[in-house]
């Protein structure tokens, strides 16, 4: 998949995309990144983006001509003008046209980023990210252009350029063929449900042979988006703290039972809201109660 970031730093990405899964997406061509200076569609001498905002208070906000042209020139066209071609295309009786390409404007006031939303890019086939600078960006782009205005957590960066490269490695992380175990983008923290995954990967990816060569239960992947159990690797001891016992023992049932504690308590502990909209069965929520008294 491709992404298009619009911004006035684009020295900003030059090494942050050169190191680990990254590096090899890229490499690989299983995805683009292509960075636009917003400055090049300026056409003062002073390559001004920038300018006070309407109604006094703090700051500068970024002009709407210059992004305009910018996404001009990457081919975005207007909202009302894509939602026209939809029409057009159902009228004559073409297949149900489905969007390719979701331009975000990346603000603090936007839609938190979650996985789910990752998902949902990993499915596209372009991505254009406005990295906002200063007091933002002037709201007109925000109506005319953007499908999604997006945050990447409740607080304020400078710049929506950090934001853009952190949903970039989340959503291209999901590209089929990035990682080289797909399972390791499956079970893990905020993962999909075992019937979400499809049959065949969910037989493929139940079991994978561990450095003994033994195979282990697999991720506890009904988690319907609770945070990941603890995981240890050798040695077995290290600075006087042991691996849990039960993690050696040999019995998959208590290792799955214990790993599915694991993920309620410290879900628990650092994202209590997960829980509000998990799906938890009669022994889940025996298990949250017994955590809580454990704790008051």
């Amino acid at each position: 998949m491709r992404f298009e970031i619009v911004t006035i730093f684009p020295g900003f990405f030059s090494s942050i995309f050169e190191h680990g899964v990254m590096r090899r997406a890229l490499a690989e061509d299983l995805a683009v990144v292509q960075v636009h200076d917003l400055r090049a569609y300026t056409h003062d001498r002073h390559r001004t983006v920038d300018d006070r905002p309407f109604g006094g208070g703090e700051g500068m906000v970024l002009k709407p001509e210059p992004l305009a042209e910018a996404l001009a020139a990457l081919g975005v066209a207007p909202k009302a003008e894509r939602s026209e071609g939809a029409r057009d295309r159902c009228k004559a009786g073409a297949d149900p046209w489905t969007p390719t390409t979701q331009v975000v404007l990346l603000a603090a006031q936007g839609r938190r980023f979650d996985q789910m939303l990752a998902r949902e890019f990993a499915r596209l086939e372009c991505v254009v990210l406005i990295c906002g600078r200063y007091e933002g960006v002037d709201e007109r782009i925000n109506e005319l252009y953007c499908d999604l205005e997006l945050s990447i957590g409740d607080y304020v960066l400078s710049g929506g350029e950090l934001a853009a490269a952190v949903v970039i490695d989340a959503v291209v992380r999901l590209v089929p063929g990035v990682l080289g175990n797909q399972a390791s983008a499956e079970f893990e923290s905020f993962g999909l449900p075992d019937a979400e995954i499809g049959s065949e990967m969910a037989t493929e990816m139940a079991a994978p042979v561990d450095v003994d060569g033994k195979r282990p239960p697999r991720s506890q992947h009904g988690s319907g988006g609770l945070l990941d159990y603890p995981h240890y690797t050798r040695p077995a001891e290290f600075a006087g703290l042991r691996v849990p016992n039960v993690l050696i023992n040999g019995d998959h049932g208590q290792i799955r039972r214990w790993r599915r504690e694991q993920q309620l308590r410290k879900t628990l502990l650092n994202r209590p809201d997960l829980l509000e909209n998990s799906e938890l069965s009669a022994e889940d929520r025996r298990v949250l109660e017994a955590i809580r008294n454990q704790r008051k």
